[in-house]
């Protein structure tokens, strides 16, 4: 039998306690692990980011090349015209 009668509600309420301790101490390593990936893929996603400003700086523009082979075109054509 119990010493007093409420100290079968204490032993509940430092058991519950404790399983609300190791519930927050989960969910705050949880909560660790997804800050860290989702900074992983920050690093990753400005990294591309990066990757493809590089690439767009060195293509040629549409309008540009279309000048250059329309040019070339013309160079040829008078080419062949002169030569016969």
């Amino acid at each position: 039998m119990t010493a007093y009668p409420g100290e079968g509600v204490a032993l509940e309420l430092e058991r519950l306690r404790r399983s609300v301790d190791v519930g927050f101490a989960t969910t705050r390593g949880d909560l660790a692990l997804l800050l860290q990936r989702a900074d992983q893929t920050d690093k990753t996603l400005s990294d591309h980011e990066d990757r493809l400003d590089a690439l767009e700086r060195t293509r040629w523009p549409l309008p540009s090349l279309a000048a250059v082979v329309s040019c070339t075109a013309l160079a040829v054509t008078l080419w062949e015209a002169v030569g016969r």
